[in-house]
């Protein structure tokens, strides 16, 4: 087993404990380094869904648009940046203050098939740079008036925006994944999507929530289908 995992296994037991013995929820320690807090939040954030059956992912920003992909988007940042500030996150676990566009940091990998390369990963789907600004290009709400792929604004309602609308957009992955989902084919969308996310399973960087994904999806869309229920009463 490797070293960082019978640390993590040790910090749930510890916590579990502590929880079980009546202290109550737990939270983060604010001054902790920012890949001790990351693993920190993952952890209590895990212990506390198994204790209460119930996973803590944020809402989108984001007003509107289809159940079943907004319910997609939320389990992907769960495995992505399951965070407390899912759209300020980058690689690493470090939290950018401004997020007027990409943060373009690149953050050395230490661990893992990419290990000794650098991630510019950032936000809550941990949109590479090159990424963000190819489809923020096409799918930005403000593409037809910027020239300047750099300039898009990383704010959160556009971080939302543009994964909804790439998501949405059947041509570019040759398939409807709300179609998909409202026939029960997470298994498929997931798979489709592990090249371009690979903490989603069958790719090279599972973590302690791939597993968990269809649950957390399934939780997510009943969250979802009951707010699109609200809206219209």
């Amino acid at each position: 087993m490797r070293k960082s995992s019978i640390v993590v296994n040790l910090l749930k037991t510890t916590i579990l404990v502590i929880m079980i013995g009546g202290i109550g929820r737990l939270s983060i320690n604010e001054n902790s380094p920012p890949r001790l807090k990351q693993v920190q939040e993952r952890v209590i954030n895990d212990i506390n869904a198994r204790l209460t059956g119930h996973y803590d992912i944020q809402p989108l920003v984001m007003a509107g648009g289809d159940p079943y992909i907004r319910a997609l988007m939320r389990t992907i940042s769960a495995s992505e940046a399951y965070t407390q500030r899912p759209y300020h996150v980058i690689y690493g676990g470090q939290y950018v203050q401004k997020l007027d566009r990409h943060p373009d940091q690149c953050v050395v990998v230490k661990r893992g098939a990419n290990a000794g390369k650098c991630s510019t990963a950032a936000g809550r789907y941990q949109f590479l740079n090159t990424t963000w600004a190819e489809k923020a290009s096409i799918y930005h709400p403000q593409a037809d008036f910027i020239g300047d792929n750099n300039s898009y604004s990383f704010e959160a309602q556009y971080q939302d925006e543009v994964l909804y609308r790439w998501l949405s957009d059947g041509e570019a992955w040759g398939v409807d994944f709300s179609q998909m989902l409202a026939q029960n084919q997470l298994d498929q969308v997931l798979r489709r999507l592990s090249n371009t996310w690979t903490s989603l399973g069958y790719g090279t960087e599972d973590n302690s929530m791939t597993r968990r994904l269809p649950k957390i999806y399934q939780q997510m869309l009943q969250e979802e289908l009951a707010n699109q229920q609200a809206s219209k009463n």
